[in-house]
């Protein structure tokens, strides 16, 4: 088969996978992939090859209350991580990355892997890998692996469009189907969302929920409370009404998950539950709180409260992480984190509201409203964020714009309509440029499938 031909029926197996997208992003894909697909032979031989894609997500509404057992509303981009894989025999995993900043990596599956260094791409898989050995055995077979996150194609890092669970995600599902295990779906989900507290943080499912369920042209509402210890969840899809544009902008600041900023935040939530527990002994999580008027809860919660003031009342700020992460500080400002998370979780359930009957100007303004929230209640906001989220809202078209992602740095997600998204990303480019002399960039976001399998092939 010559080369063009060749390209022409990977893009037809690649339309299946990301729709309706324009012929030149399926052609790059397509290049993409033939590319990988060469690397791959010459650093592992010819041979069978199987291709996994997972994708990162933009979180529209609904930050930090996920591991708080709250609501979200993300959506799964077409910005990807691809995976391509090769099984082996033995329970060994080689990894390479088409991107030569990461070193090459090689581990053994089993219930106890030895971790890398904070910030390590391979942590990634092998808290995938560690999780499946624990749960599923520890004879697993392993597999000679190749990344690929280049961008334009792939998840950019570092802007909370969620690249880390993608890799989780896409290491995790080739595991599952090379050692066909019967684990999919929300369970699978659940599954990745644990595989990540290996890396350091105690996040939530969102981020996994979405990579594996998502579907195009809609949103996932999704509620972080598991209905049975088995973990089963109720989620539902939440159409994007047609004639308005989701957009990204990434501020080109980076942040990390694993630095002591989000177990702060995961600890004076965790605080907070242990306040009301005095008035309210029913409550595990602050969702439990969400119908109790925000007025009768903020007295029982101190603005700002010590370690030493906690321990004297039996509660160890270190302790309630679990596995002894310390939060590393000694002041907790309790009442506004909890605040943050009471009302972010009712905008999300206004906002599905909103968009099952489409109307976008008030899921617009619920957006900008969780802006504030997270800029002065949950402070994750910067400088650059700030300069950012501002040139957004007074943008040609745009009906709202706020933070996404764990915050300090990263992204801005904004509704714009359709016929205003040239104008609204000149506008927001030149206006950052002159607030900060940074160049942010920005891109449409279409709507993506589930993480899975896109291609077998031996080469």
């Amino acid at each position: 088969m010559s080369n063009a031909a060749s390209i022409q029926t990977t893009m037809m197996r690649l339309a299946e996978v990301y729709g309706a997208a324009s012929e030149p992003f399926l052609e790059g894909q397509a290049r993409r992939l033939g590319e990988a697909l060469g690397l791959f032979e010459r650093l592992y031989g010819p041979g069978p090859v199987d291709v996994f894609r997972a994708p990162g997500r933009v979180n529209l509404i609904g930050e930090h209350t996920d591991y708080n057992h709250g609501y979200v509303m993300p959506m799964a981009l077409d910005k990807d991580i691809l995976l391509l894989v090769r099984p082996r025999e033995d329970g060994l995993v080689r990894l390479q990355n088409v991107e030569t900043a990461f070193e090459a990596r090689v581990f053994q599956i089993g219930p106890d892997i030895p971790p890398r260094p904070a910030g390590d791409w391979a942590n990634y898989a092998q808290g995938a890998a560690q999780l499946l050995a624990r749960e599923w055995g520890p004879t697993l077979k392993g597999f000679d692996g190749l990344v690929d996150g280049r961008p334009p194609w792939g998840v950019p890092r570092g802007s909370g469009l969620s690249s880390s669970s993608a890799l989780t995600v896409a290491v995790a599902m080739a595991l599952v189907a090379l050692n066909r295990l019967p684990l999919s779906g929300p369970r699978l989900a659940d599954a990745c969302g644990r595989a990540e507290w290996y890396v350091g943080t105690r996040g939530g499912i969102m981020d996994q929920f979405i990579s594996i369920l998502a579907q195009r042209d809609h949103a996932l509402f999704l509620d972080c409370r598991p209905r049975t210890p088995s973990g089963e969840y109720y989620y539902e899809q939440v159409p994007i009404p047609p004639g308005y544009r989701v957009v990204v902008v990434d501020s080109r600041t980076k942040h990390l998950n694993t630095g002591p900023l989000f177990n702060r935040r995961v600890a004076e939530g965790r605080i907070g539950v242990r306040l009301l527990q005095r008035a309210y002994p029913h409550i595990t999580h602050l969702r439990d709180v969400g119908d109790i008027p925000w007025e009768d809860l903020e007295p029982l919660l101190p603005e700002v409260i010590t370690a030493e003031a906690l321990r004297a009342q039996g509660i160890d700020p270190v302790a309630i992480l679990e596995a002894g992460r310390d939060p590393e500080t000694d002041v907790f400002f309790v009442r506004r984190r909890c605040r943050h998370v009471w009302y972010e979780n009712r905008r999300v359930l206004e906002s599905v509201r909103a968009l099952q009957r489409r109307d976008t100007a008030t899921f617009g303004a619920l957006i900008s409203a969780a802006h504030a929230s997270a800029r002065d209640d949950y402070e994750i906001s910067t400088p650059a964020i700030e300069a950012l989220v501002e040139a957004a809202q007074a943008a040609p078209g745009c009906l709202g714009a706020r933070i996404t992602g764990a915050g300090w740095g990263g992204c801005i997600v904004a509704l714009v309509e359709a016929g205003a998204v040239a104008d609204f990303e000149h506008f927001v480019k030149e206006a950052y440029r002159a607030r900060t002399g940074l160049e942010a960039e920005a891109f449409i976001c279409r709507s993506a499938p589930g993480a899975g399998r896109i291609f077998s092939t031996t080469l």
